[in-house]
């Protein structure tokens, strides 16, 4: 399962190439952070599980 700070891969990639967000806050909605430009995108839980495609790191505990 995810965690807060997580490096995932979604299943389309954003416009900018790159295909690793940050998990940067968690609850009902979830907020990404793209680590290629910093866009930020902030969608509910269901439709994050929906898209999401895999775990690529877990965040250092």
């Amino acid at each position: 399962m995810y965690d807060l700070h997580d490096i995932v891969e979604m299943k389309k990639p954003h416009p900018c190439g790159t295909n690793r967000w940050e998990i940067i806050r968690m609850g009902a909605d979830i907020k990404i952070q793209c680590t290629g430009c910093g866009h930020i995108v902030m969608m509910p839980r269901r439709e994050f599980d929906h898209k999401l495609k895999k775990i690529l790191e877990k965040a250092e505990k």
